[in-house]
């Protein structure tokens, strides 16, 4: 079902070439606001986005995805996103296949002139032992993996041995950033670009989900896939006897010590394997 009527619908004047510089100007102010104040950005966002503006209703719905500066909404998430999309934003429409849900909730501060609701300052925990930058990050991959009924802290403790959750690395072999996805990976799970960091994680974390299934949650050889291939892993029948899985293995179980993977047994109990798309 097509959801940009619902959202013309709720528009509170329709954009014109008048509007167009102001426009561009609060979504640049928005966009300088967003890591000190996310709140103040939402608010500014809402503005524009009542005014029509297509990045304004894309990057409202990356706050309410992350729950940054407005409590995560998954389903007002989704509508913007898919708002955006049909009307041609690209990033939006990776977005809504990642977020892996449709809706059609709008925020209230796009159906009138009021302020979004505000994140409790206490609501976000801080991740030990990582930069602003990391944390963010770290954030993303956690939200993400949820999505797709991974543990949080396995997807993370992958993404901190594959790239310390730096989105611009890349590795003599050419993986890319956060999850370090070669191209093949990322081509196979349908990332358009690898260094953009919630693409790149929501690959790598459908690898992850793809391997949970196929080896029954057993974290050890769900581990050596991600780093050898799960060609090799059945070869051998377990582990590599190649040094760096062994040691890859090694660093992941430091952080993620369970030998089975620990969300919700029916999770990883499914005979059937998710097709890879």
């Amino acid at each position: 079902m097509a959801l940009s009527w619902i959202f013309s619908a709720a528009l509170v004047l329709a954009p014109d070439a008048g509007d167009a510089p102001l426009l561009q100007e609060n979504l640049l102010a928005a966009a300088k606001l967003e890591s000190k104040d996310a709140w103040g950005a939402a608010v500014l966002y809402c503005a524009a986005a009542r005014k029509g503006s297509i990045e304004a209703q894309y990057r409202l719905g990356m706050l309410y995805a992350f729950g940054e500066g407005v409590p995560e909404n998954r389903k007002m998430a989704a509508t913007l996103f898919s708002s955006a999309a049909e009307q041609g934003h690209m990033r939006a429409q990776a977005m809504l296949e990642t977020i892996r849900l449709g809706a059609s909730v709008l925020p209230p501060c796009i159906m009138s002139d009021v302020k979004p609701e505000k994140l409790p300052e206490l609501a976000a925990p801080v991740l030990p032992v990582l930069n602003a930058s990391q944390q963010k990050i770290a954030r993303i991959v956690q939200q993400i993996a949820l999505w797709h009924d991974v543990d949080p802290q396995f997807a993370l403790s992958i993404a901190r041995v594959e790239s310390q959750l730096n989105p611009q690395a890349l590795s003599l072999k050419s993986a890319q950033g956060v999850m370090q996805l070669i191209p093949e990976t990322a081509e196979r799970f349908n990332v358009r670009d690898a260094f953009n960091a919630s693409q790149n994680i929501r690959g790598g974390v459908r690898y992850l989900r793809w391997l949970l299934d196929r080896y029954q949650g057993n974290v050890v050889l769900v581990a050596a896939s991600y780093n050898a291939g799960e060609k090799v892993v059945d070869r051998y029948r377990g582990v590599p006897p190649y040094p760096e899985t062994r040691d890859y293995v090694a660093k992941v179980m430091k952080l993620y010590p369970y030998a089975q993977h620990k969300m919700k047994q029916h999770y990883i109990s499914k005979a059937q394997m998710r097709p890879v798309l």
